[in-house]
């Protein structure tokens, strides 16, 4: 393949065609997707974040450019629901060991103000809720309510929200007490009513201890059966990093059955870097995703501090879609094209049919 056509497939220069706009998804009829001259990124960035944990953001209509500039044509617009505190001087919670970073609506606000006064062109954009504190539970309907109240109608995902993230442990975050899932009912039960996912963090668990959390997730999928919940990277972490690929696949696989209405993420460039880049154990990954296409979602898991920039995302994006090169063209329109995304929001949008030769 010639240099010009590795960079288009990577995400990382113009290809033979340009990327499509949005109304290419809205036609009742589609035209094909030629994956051998167009973007092999996905068009749906499922997980970004516009918010920082501390200092200032990305403009608003720059992070939007972005999407646009790399044929992202929809996307999640999360906050982030844990902030540093104002006066703090760090961007990043692991910059500031034991500064607390403490759950809060004030990204939230932020964002749909930004998305009222600004609506982008070009891309369609829904607002997630990542204000609630899972251990708490008795706060999230009540801010809930004031977001109704604020910004009627704007809220269509919940997430990311931690059930456990190691990495905030030395910022006061604590596992989700088992008994408190019990006590999800009544905003799990608004959830299910208004068809929203809920998009949960919740790692697996260490290299020392590879399973030591997956208690939590799975009492979470028992109790909670009729919610559209999506486990956020797999389940894998920065502390996991050695999970042998066929005894991930293996657990994935047996909860995806067990839980019809459970769907992955495989966002953040970890899990890329650490499992699905590995020789061994990518034709293992690619039969996965192309045995449970319509159970992924694709994103990037972008920080929208003031310390990134357009490369810094466009690398991002070319990173996690890596991995969708390879699979099969049924895969490439569930996950990549976002067929899964419409499907799990009800969006009257729909992925195209493929055509051409997928590159090798």
């Amino acid at each position: 393949m010639r240099l010009a056509a590795a960079l288009c497939v990577l995400g990382l220069a113009a290809c033979a065609s340009p990327p499509p706009g949005l109304e290419f998804f809205a036609s009742p009829a589609p035209a094909c997707y030629d994956r051998s001259a167009q973007p092999q990124t996905a068009v749906v960035d499922s997980h970004l974040h516009f918010r920082p944990f501390g200092g200032p953001a990305v403009p608003f209509d720059e992070v939007m450019g972005y999407l646009r500039e790399t044929g992202v044509r929809f996307v999640n617009i999360y906050g982030i629901g844990q902030m540093l505190p104002v006066d703090s001087p760090c961007t990043y919670y692991l910059d500031c060991p034991g500064t607390p970073a403490v759950p809060t609506l004030k990204n939230d606000f932020a964002n749909a103000a930004n998305l009222v006064t600004s609506p982008p062109e070009g891309v369609h954009a829904t607002l997630a809720m990542t204000f609630p504190d899972l251990a708490r539970p008795e706060t999230v309907l009540p801010a809930i309510a004031l977001l109704d109240r604020e910004f009627p109608g704007m809220f269509r995902w919940m997430g990311e929200v931690n059930l456990v993230k190691q990495a905030l442990f030395g910022n006061g975050h604590e596992p989700v007490p088992l008994t408190a899932i019990a006590e999800w009912a009544p905003f799990m039960a608004v959830l299910r009513e208004r068809g929203i996912p809920i998009a949960i963090h919740s790692d697996l668990g260490s290299d020392e201890e590879p399973t030591r959390y997956l208690p939590l997730m799975r009492e979470v999928l028992d109790r909670y059966p009729d919610n559209r919940i999506v486990w956020m990277h797999m389940g894998l972490s920065l502390e996991l990093k050695t999970l042998p690929a066929a005894e991930h696949i293996r657990l994935l696989s047996s909860m995806l059955d067990r839980h019809p209405n459970l769907m992955l993420d495989i966002t953040w460039r970890i899990i890329d870097d650490n499992y699905f880049s590995k020789a061994e154990n990518q034709p293992l990954y690619l039969d996965f995703l192309n045995e449970y296409s319509d159970r992924i979602l694709p994103g990037t898991d972008f920080l929208a501090s003031s310390n990134k920039d357009f490369d810094v995302y466009r690398t991002e994006l070319a990173v996690t879609s890596r991995i969708l090169r390879f699979v099969d063209d049924e895969a490439f329109r569930n996950i990549a094209l976002g067929e899964n995304y419409f499907r799990l929001l009800g969006l009257e949008y729909e992925a195209p049919p493929v055509c051409g030769r997928r590159p090798s």
